[in-house]
């Protein structure tokens, strides 16, 4: 099962300069500040809360609610005002990170070479399980998996097919329901803490391609079974060796920059 912002493309940067878009559209303001997410910020928020509305929502808690032109100048006090200002931010945020994936998106190195030779090999379900929202998430696998490679996936879920985010368990159990299979014969690919803890918590084995600001985290000390730089060199016969009845990672950590 694969994460899709951070495995498949690495989008960090990206959604940041989405949500401030957003912001800049809305005049977002708490008091009289802008609201605007650093590159140093959002490392951190990244790492620390998954998904698009639980930002926000988490930032405007510890920081206070924003006022903005759709709401007059006013801040939000009611739960159902301030999760109408969210919707609509996350709306805007998307239909910006929707243009920009399309300009510059392209696939991490070694991602689709493994996807496919999993794919080929009728033995092994694929999916792609991502904390991105619907309509962003389908503009990324679109883009860069491509409607072929999609038709034949086993599992495909967002966000919005969950009601708890990651790093909550929950999309990967389901996915794992779907499929039929035990957790302990699960792979998963992620890229950040958060996504880790996910995986962790199904009590999945977890291989993690760190990108952007995940590079230094501790992801062997939060349960990871291997960490590589990229999946170039992973290839399916070292996950799923023929005398094998659950995945090993014994060959993943011989590669070139891999740590365990």
């Amino acid at each position: 099962m694969f994460d899709c912002d951070g495995v498949i493309v690495e989008t960090e940067e990206l959604h940041r300069l989405a949500y401030n878009g957003a912001f800049e559209a809305f005049e977002l303001k708490i008091g009289s500040t802008p609201v605007n997410w650093s590159v140093e910020y959002y490392d951190v928020l990244q790492n620390t809360v998954g998904g698009g509305k639980p930002k926000m929502k988490w930032h405007f808690k510890e920081n206070g609610w924003p006022s903005s032109k759709t709401t007059n100048g006013v801040v939000p006090t009611s739960d159902a005002d301030r999760d109408a200002l969210v919707d609509a931010l996350q709306d805007k945020k998307t239909e910006i990170y929707k243009r920009i994936v399309e300009e510059v998106a392209v696939a991490r190195p070694g991602v689709l070479a493994l996807m496919d030779e999993a794919i080929a090999d009728p033995t092994i379900a694929v999916g792609i399980c991502s904390a991105a929202t619907k309509a962003g998430f389908e503009k990324v696998v679109n883009s860069v998996v491509g409607s072929e490679r999609l038709s034949k996936l086993d599992v495909l879920m967002a966000g919005d097919d969950v009601t708890k985010k990651k790093p909550d368990p929950l999309i990967y159990n389901l996915a794992r329901e779907k499929i039929g299979l035990p957790s302990s014969k699960c792979v998963v690919f992620e890229d950040s803490i958060v996504g880790l803890r996910a995986a962790v918590g199904a009590n999945m084995p977890c291989l993690v391609t760190p990108c952007g600001s995940n590079q230094d985290a501790d992801f062997i000390g939060e349960g990871a079974s291997v960490v590589v730089p990229d999946l170039s060199n992973v290839k399916l016969g070292m996950l799923f060796p023929a005398d094998a009845d659950a995945p090993r990672f014994d060959a993943v950590r011989g590669v070139v920059g891999a740590r365990a």
